[in-house]
């Protein structure tokens, strides 16, 4: 194990104006460490996730997390960013301190407060996670890149609207039963099929609802050491994390085939002993539908071409062979963007804990996470496994 996940906090996601940077990852902080049982004193360093971009005018927020407490202060606190991975990259930043014996009690955090930026702040913070240099200009956005993402697949194998309507009709139905979801409701797969005018076209062929939303939000985890671990009621094991970069530009890859989604998946597994299918539930990446699309290929629930199956047999549904996005994913949860790494373990630890705060499975022992910066540049995928 690289360790152990033996607390959490999670905020709301969504438009949350009564809040700060400063407040949210104070609250998150202070959140996770009670639920650990942890005394701050306790703890040998912090780790904060946080893209900023501009997005929020405080640029250097690590040692924020010391005004949770202060007997953090003096406390090594460092902050990480790597694009919509940002929160993952923290994980394994603190998971790395954990196994290397550098430390015996992690805090990791994420954070992101988009809402109070303009929508123009928005779309330029989030294009510079693109090859600016190819992909930049006036109007460039990552709905854009997705989009042409999405034109290529639908040439290659076919119109695949319905199976994106499906896939974002479930996430709805799924973030629908989280209190903790950005939009908690179920829009049904006729609205998320239909254009219209409170479902626009966003970037062809994609459509409003195949986009997940710009949201404020913070998420919290502690990691500790076997021993720390062996002395809780719950913990939840790191079981194996991998992290696989890919090239920036789009141009040099095949933007259909997410490669290095793939070699993150294998790896991940092989090196955890499993096969996808010993997995109970995964929390995936969908920032856009189309992107879920080809996750399900890139795990390797159905060859290249063929991931409209999953979602139209039924596969990626609670009570398939291979729930997914469980919590409502980035689709309905919300995607904070430092914040959303360190969601996505928090609501599978919780899930494994049977604590989840929307959909519970029955006996869930082991979950998938896959997290990405970027147009799958930065791929991270983590296995879970419930110890204690």
């Amino acid at each position: 194990m690289l360790g152990h996940i033996i607390g959490w906090s999670h905020t709301r996601f969504g438009k949350l104006d009564g809040e700060t940077l400063e407040s949210l990852i104070s609250g998150v902080a202070s959140s996770a460490l009670s639920h650990a049982g942890v005394l701050p004193a306790e703890v040998d360093e912090i780790v904060v996730g946080h893209f900023n971009q501009g997005l929020d005018p405080q640029g250097f927020p690590a040692s924020l997390a010391l005004q949770a407490d202060p007997a953090l202060r003096f406390r090594p606190s460092t902050r990480v960013e790597n694009a919509c991975a940002t929160g993952s990259a923290a994980v394994r930043h603190g998971a790395m301190l954990i196994a290397s014996g550098q430390a015996r009690i992690v805090l990791v955090l994420g954070v992101e407060k988009m809402t109070a930026s303009p929508a123009e702040d928005v779309r330029k913070a989030l294009a510079s996670a693109s090859y600016v240099k190819q992909e930049g200009g006036e109007n460039a956005s990552f709905a854009g890149l997705f989009g042409q993402i999405a034109s290529e697949y639908f040439r290659r194998h076919g119109d695949q609207s319905d199976a994106l309507a499906y896939i974002a009709a479930k996430n709805h139905r799924n973030g629908a039963h989280n209190p903790l979801a950005h939009m908690q409701k179920d829009l049904g797969y006729e609205f998320c099929a239909t254009i219209s005018d409170k479902n626009p076209i966003v970037a062809s062929p994609l459509r409003r609802t195949d986009c997940s939303m710009v949201s404020d939000g913070a998420a919290a985890l502690v990691l500790a050491r076997s021993d720390v671990a062996a002395t809780r009621e719950t913990a939840i094991g790191l079981k194996g994390m991998t992290q696989v970069n890919d090239y920036l530009p789009m141009s040099r890859r095949d933007m259909t085939r997410f490669e290095g989604a793939a070699k993150a998946w294998h790896e991940a597994l092989e090196a955890a002993n499993l096969n996808l299918l010993d997995l109970d539930f995964v929390e995936t990446h969908d920032c856009f539908t189309i992107a879920e699309l080809i996750e399900y290929e890139a795990m390797g629930l159905t060859p290249a071409g063929e991931g409209r199956r999953a979602i139209l047999e039924g596969w990626t549904e609670p009570d398939g062979k291979l729930p997914v996005n469980l919590s409502g994913g980035l689709k309905a949860k919300g995607h904070p963007i430092g914040a959303t790494g360190v969601s996505m373990h928090v609501m599978a630890a919780m899930q494994l804990a049977e604590t989840a705060p929307g959909i519970q499975l029955r006996n869930a022992r082991r979950g998938g996470i896959f997290n990405m910066g970027g147009a799958a540049v930065a791929n991270y995928v983590s296995i879970l496994e419930r110890t204690r």
